[in-house]
């Protein structure tokens, strides 16, 4: 699948940090990893960490798919807001889910350290708005409820906006922990740190065919030679149809700009990460190399050429809501591109076992969420492959889809 349109800032601003072979002879493992971006490196460095034999494959280069198209901006909050998806999965369901990657965020901030820095990642705070004057009694709500379960949020009324900013929202929901990262550089480090710990990684190499036994399952490779192993970890993203025969996704194209660099950009309110309750809604935030990034407008589908197609007209869109929030702030188009993402319902990830795939567990962070669920995805695997069960893995499990 071609996921990505235009010319994505990360990879032009980092550039080639690291290259992996080919594979070029037959391997075994306990656990192959398929896919090399930012969820399939967090999961071989977990899987490494805790002593477990692991082989990475990717078709493409590493971290040149969707983790080189995200704008990476973390937030524990979903798509679907807290208040909705208590209806749709019950409270207890849904509060775990939000707390799962409340605390994800810490989790992440302890990797990048542990790492040693030097990813872009920041914790920060941020705004989600209201679009319109109709949407701040949900927000109302959505304070309240977030308030009963312990969240630290705060209420900015239309003239807190006007006295820290330009945004023109009428309301905002302050929330207090958010972060914001470089996937593409995160990717590089954790590979590196997992190929330390005995991983073996490979890239330019397809997987052509599977085949399952009673003791694990075999991989076929465009280039020949084939990997055996016992337990198969999906982390392809949006292109899982060839190892999920269920349609559980939609599939959206988004679309983001960065800009040249500026010592401020005037009416940001302290740098925090923007978004709306509009769907679908334009988001920001800024870079570390002092760029701002605003990012939407997203269309249904993933067509390479329509999307291709429609990259001018949604780049100079962004550019004037970039306008509108922010006219005091010179928005000077560095790069611009488009990428392709998947939502789910209920707006959770599906992490674990599928009960129609033997010998698989799947890590898709789909959703506006996808690095915080990538995070999640890892430890429930570690712990399902090391100790065979998981304390988060209910929440996310495939059964709440294929139920209904």
């Amino acid at each position: 699948m071609d996921l990505i349109s235009g010319q994505p800032f990360w990879p032009l601003r980092n550039g080639l940090i690291a290259s992996y072979p080919a594979l070029d002879s037959s391997v075994e493992c306990q656990v192959a990893v398929l896919g090399a971006g930012i969820t399939g490196a967090l999961v071989a460095w977990h899987l490494a960490e805790a002593g477990v034999d692991v082989v990475v494959v990717d078709k493409r280069d590493v971290a040149t798919g969707s983790t080189a198209a995200s704008t990476c901006l973390l937030q524990y909050e979903l798509d679907v807001p807290l208040h909705r998806l208590v209806q749709r999965v019950g409270e207890d369901h849904a509060v775990r889910a939000y707390r799962a990657c409340h605390v994800a965020l810490g989790t992440l901030a302890k990797i990048d350290r542990r790492l040693g820095g030097g990813h872009g990642f920041k914790r920060t705070k941020s705004l989600q708005g209201a679009s319109r004057a109709e949407h701040v009694p949900g927000l109302r709500r959505e304070l309240l409820l977030r308030r009963r379960h312990g969240f630290a949020v705060e209420w900015w009324s239309r003239a807190q906006l006007n006295r820290l900013s330009t945004l023109p929202y009428p309301a905002a929901l302050h929330v207090l922990d958010a972060a914001q990262v470089d996937g593409h550089r995160l990717t590089h480090a954790l590979l590196r740190a997992a190929a330390g710990r005995g991983a073996r990684i490979y890239d330019r190499t397809g997987v052509t065919r599977r085949t399952t036994t009673r003791h694990g399952i075999t991989l076929r490779t465009d280039r020949g030679p084939i990997i055996r192993a016992r337990r198969l970890i999906v982390a392809t993203g949006y292109e899982t149809a060839p190892y999920l025969a269920d349609a559980l996704t939609q599939l959206t194209s988004t679309f983001a700009l960065v800009t040249e660099p500026r010592d401020e950009f005037s009416g940001w309110p302290g740098n925090r990460l923007i978004w709306e309750t509009a769907r679908p809604y334009v988001y920001l935030r800024t870079t570390d190399d002092g760029r701002a990034l605003i990012g939407g407008y997203d269309e249904p589908g993933c067509n390479p050429r329509r999307r291709e197609a429609l990259l001018p007209q949604k780049t100079a869109r962004l550019v004037r809501r970039f306008g509108q929030l922010l006219p005091e702030a010179e928005c000077e188009v560095a790069c611009s591109w488009a990428g392709t993402f998947a939502e789910t319902p209920d707006g959770l990830p599906y992490i674990g076992a599928h009960p129609r795939v033997p010998h698989t567990l799947f890590a898709l962070g789909y959703g506006g969420n996808g690095i915080v669920f990538s995070l999640i995805a890892a430890e429930i695997i570690r712990d399902l492959v090391c100790e065979g069960r998981s304390r988060d893995a209910d929440l996310f499990r495939f059964e709440r889809a294929l139920a209904r």
